[in-house]
């Protein structure tokens, strides 16, 4: 976030074409971001070549890192990094973006940075004029706004993040989106014991970015708040895997990227657990941007670093075929996100948004090309 420059388909007879609705079993989405996660760390794994204290800036034991993260199987690699997308999510759903096996999941907006991906995800349709992550409110309405606005899912809809500025790129002061994020995730006013723990904790622990609290306040807080609210859409940002990695630090990477992975695992189980919840929610994970590859470019992104514009998109829900890793596919994009929420929950978001990319939904409902 500093350098600027957090989907389904199927059953044939259940899709009505052309991005419009999709009458199947989903009637909740969770959209989880983390954020800068590459493509390469997904598909293979932790990277041999910064996995150690030079160009990786390892504080960590190389040893007790290769012990944790290292086998020269890419396969069982990045399962020892990412459990839960590869053991449950890929095994049971979808994930596009391993461009070595001819799939490509990409972003359509010019700059390749935060503001202007999760834009991008949210609005369907990439702004060039968004060059800044201090830009300000968002001029365009998200999928989240408007789905908050319709008869069937107003005061519904909620977001969640690490990041303050999400308050602009979903523009709560027009919105008025239900919104915990930034500074205000940990909420002051629960005077429960939990709750005063909890902001004591995040005054007195120092961040790395402003105000804006680690990943495990998020987990904390949003499972709390699941106890007691069920919205039927749910944006859910995570942002210490860029962070670490604007730092230089692989190895923070490594364990902020594993334990995202955790935490997503910990969210579906809950969810599973919830009446409301259960058999009927579709689970949607990517992230806003790629990054540079070589051993110094990883630690940023942005046009200047090749590459920041690929990312990945995993799926898993009551209506999405367990096709697993997609190979030799069409091109999938971030813009495209957006109407695939709205029409997971029967909506059809490019009626009210005629310039917004359509839907994932057939190409989830794609059989895989032989390869």
């Amino acid at each position: 976030m500093p350098k600027p420059g957090t989907l389904l388909i199927a059953g044939c007879a259940a899709l009505l074409l052309c991005g419009s609705a999709l009458a199947g079993k989903t009637k909740n989405v969770i959209l989880v971001i983390s954020d800068g996660v590459r493509w390469q760390e997904v598909f293979t794994g932790a990277d041999p070549t910064l996995m150690n204290d030079k160009e990786g800036g390892s504080w960590t034991p190389i040893p007790e890192l290769k012990a944790k993260y290292w086998n020269d199987d890419p396969k069982a690699r990045r399962k020892l990094l990412f459990p839960f997308l590869w053991g449950t999510v890929a095994a049971n759903g979808q994930i596009f973006g391993n461009q070595k096996e001819g799939s490509v999941a990409r972003v359509t907006n010019p700059m390749w940075f935060s503001y202007p991906g999760y834009n991008e995800m949210s609005s369907g349709v990439a702004d060039p004029k968004i060059n800044s992550n201090e830009f300000g409110p968002n001029p365009n309405v998200t999928v989240f706004e408007w789905l908050n606005s319709t008869p069937a899912l107003k005061g519904q809809v909620e977001i969640f993040g690490t990041w303050q500025t999400f308050a602009d790129i979903f523009n709560v002061k027009r919105s008025h989106l239900p919104m915990r994020a930034g500074p205000t995730l940990v909420d002051a006013t629960d005077q429960s014991p939990r709750g005063q723990l909890l902001t004591e904790l995040y005054q007195t622990t120092t961040r790395l970015e402003l105000a804006d609290p680690f990943d495990s306040f998020l987990h904390v807080s949003l499972r709390d708040h699941l106890k007691t609210h069920h919205p039927r859409v749910l944006f859910v940002g995570y942002g210490d895997t860029d962070t670490w990695q604007h730092v230089g630090r692989y190895d923070a990477f490594l364990e902020t990227a594993h334990s995202f992975d955790g935490f997503v695992a910990d969210l579906w189980k809950q969810v599973q657990s919830i009446p409301q919840y259960k058999g009927t929610t579709t689970l949607i994970i990517s992230t806003d941007h790629g990054r540079g590859g070589g051993l110094v470019e990883w630690k940023e992104h942005g046009v200047e670093e090749k590459g920041s514009n690929n990312i990945w998109i995993a799926v898993i829900g009551p209506d999405t075929p367990a096709l697993g890793e997609r190979h030799t596919v069409g091109e999938v994009t971030q813009s495209q996100i957006a109407a695939t929420i709205a029409a997971l929950v029967g909506e059809d978001f490019k009626a009210f948004k005629p310039a917004a990319a359509p839907s994932l939904l057939e190409a989830l409902k794609a059989p895989a090309a032989a390869h």
